[in-house]
């Protein structure tokens, strides 16, 4: 498995967006945290954030053929699992055909989405993570021209593919985040 800091370097050399990389961190940040939560051997937690971290790696670059761009042309160049392969080929199932079913999958898929959406959340808050409510995350899903690109029904499906009630899903989230 490619180790921490290649993966890094790797995800410098594609994506230049701060924005973009916050996110792609959040998301590696949010799939460690599951993994630990989950009991997940080491190998598993590294291939869990590994994931959560390259899940967008083709996104600035090659948008239209994400992300099947880099299943296709960057991933088979390094040490990256299937596993993470497949986990990030079903992040975005309607453009790759592949549903998430396997549990890394499916916690990519819910952390994705979400992650995104509380940081813009986040954003709008003097105190970003502290303090926040699942409450208040709810409240702006509802806002339909708030975060208007971020799915709310790939943020609901998520949270059901993990088995959670959204509400734990953003606390948990929120507790990793305001850490951070």
């Amino acid at each position: 498995m490619i180790p921490r800091a290649d993966a890094e370097e790797l995800l410098n050399s594609f994506i230049e967006n701060d924005a973009l990389r916050h996110h792609c961190q959040m998301v590696a940040t949010a799939m460690e945290a599951y993994a630990n939560h989950l009991s997940k051997s080491n190998t598993e937690i590294e291939e869990w954030w590994i994931a959560g971290l390259l899940h967008d790696i083709d996104w600035e670059k090659h948008p239209d053929e994400h992300p099947n761009y880099a299943i296709e042309h960057i991933f088979p160049m390094y040490d990256i699992s299937e596993s993470v392969v497949e986990a990030i080929k079903a992040h975005a199932p309607e453009r790759t055909g592949k549903s998430p079913l396997t549990e890394i999958e499916r916690y990519l898929f819910a952390c994705d989405e979400l992650s995104g959406f509380m940081h813009a959340v986040s954003l709008m808050r003097p105190t970003g993570f502290e303090g926040m409510k699942p409450k208040s995350v709810n409240k702006k899903l509802k806002t339909a021209n708030f975060a208007a690109n971020v799915s709310r029904e790939d943020i609901n499906k998520g949270a059901e593919l993990i088995n959670k009630p959204l509400n734990e899903h953003i606390q948990f989230l929120i507790e990793i985040f305001e850490s951070k």
